[in-house]
């Protein structure tokens, strides 16, 4: 498949394909590009439900069915006119089938049909393969339509070399953003290298842990200031996770001088490098921050946070890491079912 120029692969749909397995069963319709299976829909009418075209996907999924022709199967689509389009991949479950959420204030046509449009769009339909499918854990997964321009929003931000805020609300997906986001950086500047930083030792276990279940076991969690500052001014690894604390220097009792030090020393920081800081509201303003931005100075700083901001705290976090990239707030969430609403 020719990734970068999408216009140059030969895209075609067929309905009701007869597939030979151990059962033979016909899906409604197959996505092929250059002859590769990599889309099924199924289509129901409007009195019946949507559950209805997932169960049938996932049944033919089975041994005992077709399994097989879903080796190659990115997107499995189900829907009708009355409750739109769900997506999800092979071995999604019914309860994790996903809403695709784009141009909300158009209501020309039925949302089925807008969503397939927008989703099948040939060069997005190739870019969410190639960008955003991966295994989490032995779990394959599709990004939701939040995570997808989010990260879109993101490389803007990382080709002008310029930080912000990514504000996702909690228990939204924010640790398989900054997979999706690591993971395109380093691919597109060979000189690039990503460092994550946390504030709790759970917290940068769970990163590892994240990363390494995502295919990425090249990530290296550094246990001490001194490892930390040995890694960076290598050219390898490209992949490091660390607690910000690490950036501290427990002895030190003039603490503005310690940064003018930093300051003025030579940076020995190898390489392009794009700093994450998980939960930035809590950790920008102590004294590792300030630690932090004069030894990693020039690099580029992108904040996460899922925590609302108050006034103050807001002003600090973009003076520390700039505008916000881009925002899912709690009552988008709950509207989209992806988190349960707070009630008290």
């Amino acid at each position: 498949i020719d990734w970068k120029n999408p216009e140059r692969n030969n895209f075609a749909i067929a309905e009701e394909v007869t597939i030979q397995g151990n059962r033979e069963k016909r899906p409604d319709l197959v996505l092929y590009v250059n002859g590769i299976a990599l889309g099924v829909i199924e289509l129901k009418r409007s009195t019946v439900s949507i559950g209805e075209g997932i169960r049938q996907s996932r049944v033919n999924q089975n041994k005992e069915f077709i399994q097989p022709f879903f080796s190659t199967i990115q997107y499995v689509f189900a829907g009708n006119d009355t409750e739109g389009l769900r997506y999800g991949t092979i071995e999604t479950s019914e309860k994790k089938f996903l809403n695709w959420k784009e141009d909300e204030q158009d209501n020309s046509m039925y949302t089925l049909d807008k969503y397939l449009l927008k989703m099948c769009d040939k060069k997005r339909f190739l870019e969410v393969i190639y960008d955003f499918v991966l295994f989490d854990g032995g779990i394959k997964k599709l990004p939701r339509a939040h995570q997808y321009f989010g990260i879109k929003s993101a490389q803007d931000f990382v080709k002008r070399r310029e930080g912000g805020i990514i504000w996702h609300t909690q228990g939204s997906g924010k640790s398989l953003f900054m997979v999706w986001l690591a993971k395109w950086i380093l691919e597109n500047n060979p000189r690039a290298r990503v460092v994550i930083l946390t504030d709790r030792i759970e917290l940068d276990k769970q990163i590892e842990r994240v990363f390494q279940e995502a295919g990425e076991r090249d990530i290296k969690r550094t246990t001490s200031g001194k490892e930390l500052m040995e890694q960076l001014n290598n050219p390898l690894p490209r992949l490091i996770c660390s607690l910000i604390h690490k950036f501290g220097k427990r002895d030190s009792e003039n603490f503005d001088a310690y940064i003018k030090e930093l300051e003025s020393g030579p940076n020995k920081v190898v390489g392009d490098l794009y700093v994450f800081v998980d939960e930035c509201h809590r950790s920008e303003s102590g004294k590792m921050h300030k630690a932090m931005k004069a030894i990693l100075r020039n690099s580029v700083f992108i904040g996460f946070t899922g925590t609302p901001l108050l006034k103050k705290d807001k002003q600090t976090s973009q003076q520390v890491f700039g505008r916000y990239i881009h925002t899912y707030k709690f009552n988008e969430a709950v509207d989209d079912g992806v988190v349960l609403d707070l009630m008290y």
